[in-house]
């Protein structure tokens, strides 16, 4: 397996300092990193600062929120909430999805609660304006028959599906780079048919820890000895490059490259795009993405790697494809596998607060109690889920003590300095518009 390795400061020029402003301080602070090493503490504890994010990060990107098979019928619905903006994102009854601000054009109230639901139309509940699924405004009691009605429709949100997987923009001119990012990732994930699933579960677990301590805890697996349920099919070695694997884990790492082997053929075989293109740090909706094999029978995320569900996704052949790992900058890593896909999505709620949405989707046609057991299709990421959530919550602790400073990555840390680095580049830009 190959990994790029992040060059020793990833950091751009310095724009000028916008004086007295959190984002001033923001970008102080950034300077004050040594290059491979955590951040200064206050990034992951000062209230200012996390309003800086929101503003600065993540109403300026694409962020992941879900996929088609969550808004399957006309009038499904989901929502978002980043910071105090709220999306709801739904199918018209022309089968469109489509995303909008969850705000009424009256005065202001918010429309749709509920994480998840369905509607006829949106209806206001304090004064029953009404939209249809479109956005539009159908009906607004006692207004005067000189107002524009064509103009209060609902505001849009820039949507793109990438092989039914929905990504979200607030800012009025989002990154263009998502074009880029669907036509490389779109034939990895296209086999998978999402169009065609349903979700078995979902799970939404509020971890103690500002956002960025969850994604940079997701972005390496240093710490997957404490995830017990995982390693019965991730690879010991899965993250480190050959030279940088110990003599004691050699044996582990011949298994991990033999099956890797295995697996390409076979990808080729069956067309499955495998493998890895990742470009984590220059783009603004970094991501990275690989087929890649699972310990064990190598099918799923069960005790002995076999399959979940019986019921493969799209016209997957075979189970034994191992995992089709993608993750994506700011919010979001997925799991594919050919019987079942994971999504996580994490969502800030505050400077200490990130929700994370799991996702558990099985082919349309999969019968619960005779295809698969939900408990047993999501006890691994439960797990550690769970798991990761204690790790997280220990390090918002940890870096909030004033006895904290910034320590540096190991290599096994990588895919960290790279998020780190991402998320620089990310303030730098905005703070430079």
């Amino acid at each position: 397996m190959t990994i790029t390795r992040p060059a020793p400061d990833l950091r751009p020029a310095r724009p000028a300092r916008p004086a007295g402003s959190d984002a001033a301080r923001l970008l102080e602070l950034l300077d004050s990193r040594p290059p491979a090493h955590s951040l200064p503490g206050p990034c992951y504890t000062d209230p200012a600062l996390h309003e800086a994010d929101l503003s600065l990060v993540w109403q300026r990107q694409w962020l992941f929120v879900g996929t088609v098979a969550e808004v399957p019928e006309a009038g499904d619905f989901l929502t978002v909430d980043i910071g105090t903006a709220s999306v709801v994102v739904l199918r018209d009854d022309d089968e469109q999805v489509r995303a909008l601000r969850n705000v009424c054009r009256h005065r202001g109230s918010r429309l749709v609660t509920g994480s998840h639901g369905c509607v006829g139309n949106i209806v206001c509940g304090y004064h029953h304006w009404t939209y249809g699924t479109d956005g539009r405004l159908l009906h607004a009691p006692q207004l005067p028959p000189t107002t524009d009605t064509g103009a209060l429709g609902l505001r849009p949100v820039h949507l793109r599906e990438v092989a039914g997987l929905l990504f979200v923009c607030l800012a009025d001119d989002p990154p263009a780079d998502i074009e880029h990012v669907a036509r490389v990732v779109a034939p990895y994930v296209a086999p998978h048919q999402l169009g065609r699933t349903k979700v078995a579960a979902q799970v939404d677990l509020v971890e103690d820890g500002n956002w960025k301590l969850t994604m940079e805890n997701n972005r390496e697996c240093y710490h997957c000895d404490g995830h017990p349920e995982l390693r019965c099919t991730f690879f010991p070695t899965w993250g480190l490059s050959d030279d940088q694997v110990p003599e004691r884990m050699r044996a582990d790492h011949d298994r991990y490259l033999a099956a890797l082997a295995d697996l390409e053929r076979r990808s080729d075989e069956l067309g499955l795009p495998h493998g890895l293109v990742e470009d984590l740090v220059d783009r603004p909706l970094g991501f990275r993405v690989q087929r890649e094999p699972l310990d064990g029978a190598g099918e799923s995320f069960s005790p002995d790697g076999t399959r979940l569900v019986r019921r493969l996704l799209g016209d997957l052949p075979e189970a034994r494809l191992g995992r089709l790992g993608l993750h994506t900058q700011p919010n979001a890593w997925f799991h594919f596998q050919a019987d079942h896909v994971v999504t996580f999505a994490a969502l800030p709620l505050a400077v200490d607060r990130t929700l994370v949405r799991t996702t558990w989707l099985v082919h349309e046609d999969a019968v619960e109690g005779v295809d698969y057991e939900v408990d047993e299709l999501t006890a691994t990421w439960r797990a550690t889920n769970e798991q990761d959530a204690a790790f997280v919550a220990g390090t918002q602790s940890g870096v909030a003590d004033p006895g904290y400073l910034p320590g540096p990555y190991s290599e096994a840390e990588e895919q960290v300095e790279a998020f780190v680095a991402w998320y620089d580049a990310r303030v730098r830009e905005a703070v430079a518009r």
